[in-house]
């Protein structure tokens, strides 16, 4: 029986083993290896590590949690969690089953990407979901935005921030009123409304928009916000309640509406960076190790 089983092995859950071990509880840690940063050229606004590649900082927290003997590491995903009077168990992708009197969800999300030519092979060099992440490398340069109406023309706003250059793609839906168009107008965002067929690449770098019309636009970067989906149905099968964005509803310090259940990181409601997930780590730590001491009080 360990104290605290977390899932997930990106900032939230090293993080969360992290505290936990230094509170000397037994932890085990499953990570399957698939972070939804993979593909990202680096970690950006986290302080100390900007710039470092996503698994450089997995393997730094790793190294630093072998100090600590309590915590134990598993190149395992978790198929399967279920709740047992005293906790809950999991049922990890080797097939062995362990067991757990807390349980921390740290598992993130996946991107909605389009299911359009190119996204898929762009991702992540040339089309991205976060400025805050990217903008900063690809400041000054030609954007294209894409995202559902309001969306996508709040977001085009928000990218004035890095470029003055901006084109919102319509992708053959475009019902913004008059006042919306004035205001695109006035921000100098031109309006593309013409279906898009395909992204266009060159020496492995976006190059442009291809429409169905066979005309091309020049692009340098593409911004995307299409929202992201659960990456594992574990949250929702155990009760969590989710927000309308179709992540889990956390509340002071990520505990979740279920009992003993937490969730930190990107699958939580707070902004998705990896600094704020690592916190949110901690915090779900400081709740696990607390609720442990009150229970074992005699």
């Amino acid at each position: 029986m360990f104290d605290a089983i977390i899932v997930g092995g990106g900032p939230a859950g090293l993080n969360a083993a992290l505290v936990l071990g230094r509170c000397r509880r037994t932890v085990l840690l499953c990570d399957a290896g698939k972070p939804r940063n993979s593909v990202s050229r680096g970690v950006n606004g986290f302080i100390t590590r900007d710039g470092a590649l996503p698994f450089e900082i997995r393997d730094l927290g790793r190294a630093e949690l072998a100090k600590y003997p309590s915590v134990e590491i598993r190149d395992v995903g978790v198929d399967d969690i279920n709740f047992k009077p005293d906790g809950f168990e999991a049922v990890l992708g080797d097939g062995k089953r362990e067991r757990a009197r807390k349980v921390l969800l740290a598992t993130g999300v996946v991107d909605n990407l389009p299911d359009i030519p190119g996204f898929h092979e762009l991702y992540g060099h040339g089309v991205y979901n976060c400025p805050y992440c990217d903008g900063w490398e690809e400041r000054d340069r030609r954007f294209a935005v894409y995202g559902p109406e309001d969306h996508g023309l709040n977001f085009a706003l928000q990218l004035k921030t890095w470029s003055d250059d901006i084109v919102l793609l319509g992708d053959g839906v475009c019902g913004f009123s008059e006042e919306q168009r004035d205001l695109l107008n006035r921000n100098g965002i031109v309006i593309r409304e013409e279906k898009v067929s395909r992204l266009e690449s060159r020496d492995d770098a976006l190059s442009g928009i291809r429409f169905e019309d066979g005309s091309f636009l020049e692009r340098d970067a593409l911004f995307f916000i299409t929202g992201a989906k659960l990456n594992c149905g574990l949250a929702t099968k155990l009760g969590c309640e989710l927000t309308e964005k179709g992540v889990v509803r956390t509340e002071g310090n990520e505990k979740t509406n279920v009992p003993g259940l937490f969730v930190a990181g990107d699958a939580s409601q707070r902004a998705q960076f990896a600094v704020v997930a690592a916190a949110e780590g901690a915090l779900a730590a400081l709740e696990i190790n607390s609720q442990l001491a009150r229970e074992n009080l005699r």
